[in-house]
């Protein structure tokens, strides 16, 4: 089985992916492992798309089964293998920014408020997630795009819209992932 949960930033797509990973005893992959450079602050270097693209592809094509989470927009062709099932995650915007507020303040604490150089990142981060519904031009990854991309796929999916708990979601996810083996 080769799954792919995307989704917005705080849609919960790591969460499911990690809990399903769990419950499949098949390994999860994230893609900000890949798109990102190891730094002391988070998700502030980019790996260069080269490099990134060829480290994906050969583990996603020397692993058998596995669940991949994250966006692949704009990664190139023929990077990755084919899905057999695609998740789509879609939290209404106040839910999801209230999850990576919080989730930022877990991470860093006060110094997302008081450290300037934290304090700009961090509303940095929070006006490009923000962008994800609204399409300002922040950001390329946005529910247009997300959409767009999926509508390209010829590739069974299912979307799951609302603040549903994990167990839920799960039990979405079997229920697809059942009918798409048949």
């Amino acid at each position: 089985m080769r799954l792919h949960i995307f989704g917005a930033s705080g849609s919960g797509v790591t969460t499911l992916g990690k809990a399903l990973s769990e419950k499949l005893d098949i390994e999860y992959f994230d893609s900000d492992d890949f798109f990102w450079l190891k730094t002391e602050i988070l998700f502030t270097e980019k790996q260069h798309p080269e490099i990134r693209n060829t480290i994906v592809s050969d583990k996603l094509h020397t692993t058998e089964n596995w669940i991949f989470g994250g966006s692949v927009i704009h990664w190139g062709e023929n990077v990755l293998p084919s899905f057999d099932l695609i998740v789509f995650l879609y939290l209404p915007p106040e839910i999801r920014m209230e999850r990576l507020k919080k989730r930022e303040y877990e991470r860093y604490g006060d110094e997302i408020f008081t450290n300037p150089e934290r304090a700009q990142k961090y509303q940095e981060f929070i006006d490009w997630a923000n962008d994800y519904d609204h399409n300002t031009g922040i950001a390329n990854r946005t529910l247009k795009a997300q959409l767009e991309w999926l509508s390209a796929m010829n590739i069974p999916f299912i979307e799951i819209s609302g603040d549903y708990e994990l167990q839920q979601k799960m039990d979405m996810v079997l229920d697809a992932v059942k009918k798409a083996k048949k």
